[in-house]
């Protein structure tokens, strides 16, 4: 895939941002990331704050594509990739299913447990669950995580039996549908994917519990280190696994698959995003940068596949 098409072959692009979702303010600083980047390739590039009169804005815009950089429900999810469907309208990223099922945290860990892909155990939580016999069946720590939201909201690392209740109900306000995960110690990575490519594995170091939202986005403690540190072979094996995963839940043209390796070495898939963040100091720029293709060439290159 080349860097160098025609900027009129786009025609007028709709970049997509913003939304009504609890990653607002994360996807507007990726839209007007991604607005500028295309905007210095002379492409057409119109940012839009995604409302509820989004279909009417589109309509009547006349746009022939759409970026998407919505993050979380409504953009990552598949609503909005079904309306620009029923538009007619090409767009970056997965279709309909994948987007609905990479948006789903629990529902892409029971189809990778049914693919035979590695991935931490873990329960569906209901107000009257037993926290006593969830603690014996999958020890401790836990984290608890609500199904459908992303950026490591309403996520809390559980240390002891009696956290276990109050981590489930924090979970609870942003989610009807709460699990309760193995905690796996150890390294985590997270590997992009651009095309059918895999991009370097980044290894993430943070001095919180976890790669939470305060370590993704608000405090300059987190480390992101490319090279990742595996040997070769091994940091192959795990690219080789998020490029199965990615395709294994439908996703196509472009993500991130984030991941864990315990202290033996052995893997575990934790969840993939579709819509990444997508600013210069976001994870797949930094992949993509680190074998020589700059954001505003990765912008174009993910604009690009809408073409095909």
């Amino acid at each position: 895939m080349t860097d160098t098409v025609d900027s009129t072959a786009y025609g007028k692009v709709a970049v997509l941002m913003g939304g009504l979702s609890a990653e607002r303010d994360v996807s507007l600083n990726s839209g007007n990331a991604v607005v500028e980047a295309l905007q210095k390739h002379s492409i057409n590039a119109q940012g839009i704050d995604v409302d509820t009169d989004i279909l009417t804005v589109l309509a009547a815009g006349n746009y022939d594509r759409a970026f998407i950089a919505l993050h979380g429900r409504g953009g990552e999810d598949g609503t909005i990739q079904g309306a620009l469907e029923l538009l007619g309208l090409p767009y970056t990223g997965s279709g309909v299913m994948a987007s609905a099922l990479g948006m789903d945290k629990l529902r892409t860990k029971q189809l990778w447990l049914g693919q035979r892909l590695p991935t931490p155990g873990f329960a569906l939580l209901t107000d009257d669950f037993d926290a006593d016999a969830i603690v014996q069946h999958y020890g401790l720590p836990l984290i608890v995580k609500p199904a459908h939201e992303g950026s490591s909201i309403g996520m809390t690392k559980v240390s002891k039996v009696d956290q276990l209740r109050g981590a489930y109900f924090a979970a609870k306000k942003y989610d009807h549908a709460v699990f309760v995960e193995r905690w796996i110690t150890g390294s985590e990575y997270t590997v992009a994917v651009l095309g059918d490519q895999a991009l370097p594995a980044i290894r993430l170091e943070t001095p919180n519990d976890f790669y939470d939202y305060d370590a993704k986005y608000v405090v300059n403690t987190t480390a992101y280190h490319i090279p990742c540190g595996l040997p070769a072979m091994q940091e192959q094996a795990l690219q080789q696994l998020a490029i199965t995963a990615f395709k294994g839940v439908g996703a196509s043209g472009w993500g991130r698959v984030d991941l864990l390796c315990d202290s033996a070495g052995e893997p575990y898939l934790i969840e993939i995003n579709t819509v990444p963040g997508l600013t210069d100091h976001s994870l797949v720029p930094m992949a993509a940068n680190a074998v020589g293709i700059t954001f505003e060439a990765l912008v174009v290159r993910i604009l690009q596949q809408t073409l095909n």
